[in-house]
């Protein structure tokens, strides 16, 4: 049976991860499974709106790893799964599912999926993508407010009290276990070619 590609993409909020796995999707499509770490955030139905919305969600401990690498061995053996999809604008986990059939090509999307060592015993690309922090706070603002219906407050206070003090203690340091760090994200073409070069070797061979 052929290896399935497992590329893991890292970087701070904001800094153009999904760009790169949108072009890296629309390049190989149908040969590419995306799954992405927010969406295995811990579910809270036990709590209240306003307890919700004061968790560390840029900590580790806010996300269900554990199931994440079960998925991503089901995925790797070409086995489909039911991903959970998760509700920002009511920070908790939907009641919902969505199907994920397997591919060639296996791509991990999050800010921390490179601090976690389990995530990175399942890569075979480890990639790091960094960019300006005042880029991605205003990166972060505009998405934020207009795809998550969140208030420029409370974004502003998300970045001070958890945001930056985490991306400082986990995912910074992350970049060390990269294989490939991309400055500037989706704008650094030559870097994302190289990507593509790699991916279209694999679909090759």
């Amino acid at each position: 049976m052929k290896k399935v590609l497992t590329v893991g993409i890292a970087g701070g909020s904001g800094s153009g991860k999904t760009t790169i796995t949108d072009l890296l999707k629309k390049r190989f499509a149908g040969h590419i499974t995306v799954i992405n770490h927010d969406d295995y955030y811990k579910a809270h139905h036990d709590m209240t709106y306003d307890e919700r919305a004061k968790i560390n969600y840029d900590s580790p401990d806010a996300f269900d790893t554990e199931l994440m690498v079960e998925h991503l061995k089901k995925l790797q053996n070409f086995e489909p799964i039911y991903c959970p999809v998760y509700d920002y604008t009511v920070h908790d986990r939907s009641d919902d599912v969505r199907l994920i059939e397997p591919a060639e090509v296996l791509i991990i999307d999050g800010i921390l999926v490179l601090a976690e060592p389990e995530l990175r015993d399942c890569m075979d690309i480890k990639i790091f993508v960094d960019t300006d922090a005042d880029i991605r706070i205003l990166r972060r603002i505009v998405r934020d407010v207009n795809e998550r219906k969140r208030t420029l407050e409370s974004v502003i206070s998300q970045y001070v009290n958890t945001v930056k003090p985490m991306h400082e203690m986990y995912v910074e340091p992350s970049k060390k276990f990269a294989d490939i760090i991309i400055p500037e994200g989706g704008r650094n073409i030559i870097a994302v070619e190289m990507i593509e070069q790699r991916i279209q070797s694999h679909l090759e061979s």
